[in-house]
């Protein structure tokens, strides 16, 4: 039943039963099983077999699977990082020295949003460090940890798909490379492609526009109204029942010795040591070619997130060992509580995900992505419109597959195909839209691995992320496929730009005008 209608069920069934029962394992447990079932035909053994390797080829496929254990090597390593942070004392430390100089919750907002467009080198390592180093702060100023993972999951991706310096943009003129390759009437580099496109990514524009707005102005929607309410008025940043990746279950001995450096330079350290293993990792693969784009494009941001990882928090764990001789509540014995406290506080986060790369490998071998791209292909429809289709298209599949990369993967191979052919004119236009719409359905995907690391990074339940970001997410699209519109019947980025420019004004004064109605109703 590969490429086949039949293909799209198992992620349609994950999703739907995740929106309706919010339990993220049990939904994705059922896709799975359906998943298997439907690419044996529905016959048993075969089915437990496709089960078993969908979990097996995580950790071994071919061969040691490194990319995937090291992103979970690196998950754990960041709770014990988080672990021994709060057990210093550098979290609290922290707060205390950010709100000296961050004095308005709008201005934790804010500095939330900036770290997530300066951390940009990959959406993985963005989403766990600016929870880390933002979090203290946001907790100061009552920023409800849902609002949080939505700074976080806005700016991470949006960024990393229209950098050059980064895994995403390095991974993407690559693919770019082979489209324009032999093309003699294209006198472009894949490079200059990219970054002529990233203007054109409307939805990326949109979405940071309102992550700016929504952090100046405080326009919240349905469930994001309701966590923000519960934060400011009663303290409570996320909801206690509900299962909270990333948060500590052990009570740790509260003390006034931990200082600043406590929390910075475990995690400065562990940005400089991702940083220069992407860079020499790089440059290896690379073959020794000291070429900028060359390294970013070679480079293992799994590997390189590992050794950052062991680097920061070897750090976190001398600076809590340090303590011991002048700080009564430190003792030795706490390290390797501490190590465990951290382990389990990720444990949610890890077998959440594992289950969403099973799942994910089920959906590739049933080639579900390939039949919606096929669907598209195969339809007779006017050039003017395959931007705005193609974005909707990339957001379907994100949202189906729960990958970003493989969704663009796909897409931008046919949409060059297709747009060289039919119309070279919107051939740069029509791969961002794909870029696009492949960021809109990884925001909106419940089995989005970013997303997944966005809600841990954020201490937030990840089904209450992802059911506040969704208006946001699909007010960027709404607004981005205007652009898609304009920019496919005139070709005009300009006017695409402008038209963009135009509804996110209007939007911004209409939600102006019913924020300050909705705050004189509320005094009143």
């Amino acid at each position: 039943m590969e490429n086949t209608i039949f293909s799209i069920l198992p992620p349609i069934i994950a999703i739907a039963m995740v929106l309706l029962t919010r339990r993220v394992l049990l939904s994705l447990g059922v896709g799975i099983v359906a998943a298997a079932l439907i690419l044996t035909s529905f016959a048993p053994i075969e089915a437990v077999n496709e089960l078993f390797t969908s979990f097996a080829v995580i950790f071994w496929n071919e061969g040691f699977n490194a990319y995937n254990v090291f992103i979970i090597l690196f998950l754990l390593l960041l709770g014990v990082i988080t672990a021994f942070v709060s057990l210093s004392g550098g979290s609290h430390a922290f707060a205390d020295w950010a709100s000296a100089r961050v004095k308005t919750r709008r201005g934790a907002k804010l500095v939330t949003v900036f770290l997530g467009i300066l951390i940009f080198i990959d959406d993985y390592f963005n989403a766990l460090a600016v929870g880390q180093v933002a979090r203290p702060i946001t907790d100061r100023y009552k920023v409800s940890r849902a609002k949080l993972a939505y700074f976080i999951d806005s700016t991470a991706a949006p960024i990393c798909v229209v950098s050059p310096v980064s895994s995403w943009g390095a991974a993407i003129i690559g693919i770019i490379g082979t489209i324009l390759a032999g093309q003699t009437f294209l006198d472009y580099s894949a490079l200059e492609a990219f970054l002529w496109m990233a203007p054109m990514n409307f939805y990326v524009i949109a979405a940071l526009a309102i992550v700016f707005f929504v952090a100046i102005r405080d326009v919240d929607f349905g469930e994001m109204k309701k966590h923000e309410r519960l934060a400011i008025t009663e303290g409570q940043l996320f909801n206690p029942d509900k299962v909270i990746p990333g948060e500590m279950k052990e009570e740790f001995p509260s003390h006034s010795h931990g200082r600043v450096r406590d929390l910075l330079l475990p995690i400065l350290l562990l940005i400089v040591g991702t940083v220069t293993a992407m860079m020499w990792t790089g440059y290896v693969n690379a073959g020794g070619v000291f070429d900028i784009w060359l390294i970013f494009e070679n480079t293992d941001v799994p590997l390189s997130l590992l050794a950052g990882g062991l680097i920061g928090a070897l750090a976190a764990i001398v600076l809590y060992a340090m303590q011991i001789k002048h700080n009564e509540a430190a003792e030795a014995h706490w390290i390797a509580r501490g190590i465990w406290a951290g382990i389990q506080s990720m444990a949610g986060a890890v077998f959440i995900l594992i289950f969403a790369w099973s799942l994910t490998y089920l959906i590739d071998a049933l080639e579900t992505g390939t039949f919606l791209a096929d669907a598209v292909a195969r339809g007779n429809v006017p050039t003017s419109v395959l931007p705005v289709l193609l974005f909707l298209l990339a957001g379907v599949m994100a949202f189906s597959t729960g990958t970003s990369w493989g969704s663009f993967g796909i897409l931008l191979p046919i949409a060059g195909t297709i747009m060289i052919q039919a119309e070279p004119e919107l051939l740069l236009a029509s791969l961002s839209a794909v870029l696009a719409g492949a960021v809109f359905g990884d925001h909106c995907s419940p089995i989005s691995d970013t997303t997944i690391l966005s809600s841990t990074g954020a201490g937030s339940n990840h089904m209450d992320h992802v059911v506040t970001q969704l208006p946001y997410a699909l007010t960027s699209a709404a607004i981005a496929a205007v652009g898609y519109i304009v920019i496919g019947f005139t070709g005009s980025l300009p006017l695409a730009l402008g038209a963009v420019a135009i509804t996110l004004a209007i939007l911004f004064v209409f939600w102006s005008k019913r924020t300050t109605l909705m705050e004189k109703h509320e005094q009143n």
